[in-house]
């Protein structure tokens, strides 16, 4: 049975809060010990050590990657104390979270490579913050940071306070990102299904809004255009990013639409019941399926006629 979690006291960064994260979910009944008193920090029954005592075995429940000869991923990239917890107790956390089984290989892998993996490559310097441009104070491991004591109000209980706070923060960061990453999968099997009813259509149906991008991509359905779903009250018609990492759409909705509502949108697309176009032309919004499938038929003439 698992007593205590212990892991260094003082400063505290992101790879100790997102594994305390993992580890408090799995055993609740646990005690978060920070401290490098060796008398913690020296493997032992009851314990799970992570982020300090400069061994890593599993075995005997300990995972710092501090130490000479610390664990590298097979691609050579290094672990931090986040990437180790993740790679030991990911699957039972997924598990925990009640991710369906099924989903478990893809959500994890899709966790470790978008979530895990930069933050062991930033708590090790093996990626400089700076690499996120104008976003660089804004990148998770930053911000969880930021929640430290200011220099001169330190102190044991201040700084263990402060980990307890950014513990929570953290927690709902991870836990979101296994959350949404699990929809995704369950929004894939919806889009697939939706793109094989579509055959040669250029405009994708689908029956709510739900992420379809990653799922066409895998579809290889390179002809689709543009997306429409109920949205509320109204209807959606959604452009198709041409990459995860870009905004610019395989086709863009009619320039004489752009930033235009209401009875102006009417005039400019001769669609009743056509009420907001995105000045980014990306979106566009109507009363009805018929309005909105009107607004994406037109969309969808004029982007072949400029390819054309």
């Amino acid at each position: 049975m698992i007593t205590h979690l212990v892991t260094h006291s003082g400063g505290f960064h992101a790879d100790e809060l997102l594994s305390s994260v993992i580890l408090t979910r799995l055993y609740p009944q646990a005690e978060v010990v920070r401290t490098r008193d060796e008398r913690w920090t020296t493997p032992g029954a009851g314990k799970i050590i992570y982020d300090v005592g400069r061994l890593f075995d599993p075995a005997m429940g300990i995972f710092d990657h501090h130490q000479k000869g610390a664990p590298l991923r097979a691609d050579g990239q290094p672990y931090s104390s986040f990437g180790l917890i993740w790679a030991a107790y990911g699957a039972d956390y997924l598990a925990a979270l009640q991710v369906p089984d099924a989903d478990h290989a893809a959500v994890w892998a899709e966790i470790d490579s978008r979530f895990v993996l930069p933050v062991d490559l930033m708590d090790n310097g093996a990626v400089n913050p700076s690499e996120a441009g104008i976003l660089a104070e804004l990148t998770l491991p930053v911000l969880l940071e930021a929640l430290k004591p200011p220099f001169d109000a330190r102190g044991a209980a201040v700084e263990d306070a402060g980990f307890a706070r950014a513990l929570e923060i953290a927690r709902a960061f991870l836990e979101a990102a296994v959350t949404q990453a699990a929809a995704r999968r369950r929004a894939e099997a919806v889009v697939m299904a939706q793109i094989t009813a579509a055959g040669t259509s250029r405009i994708l149906e689908l029956p709510m809004g739900m992420p379809y991008r990653g799922a066409i991509s895998r579809a290889g359905a390179d002809h689709l255009l543009f997306v429409i779903h109920p949205r509320d009250s109204d209807w959606a018609l959604n452009g198709i990013r041409q990459s995860e990492d870009s905004f610019a759409q395989r086709a863009d909705l009619p320039a004489s639409w752009a930033g235009l509502t209401d009875g102006a949108l009417e005039a400019a697309s001769g669609v009743k019941g056509a009420k907001f176009c995105h000045n980014g032309r990306f979106i566009a919004v109507a009363t009805t399926r018929d309005a909105i499938l009107a607004m994406a038929e037109i969309a969808v003439a004029e982007a072949l006629a400029q390819v054309n």
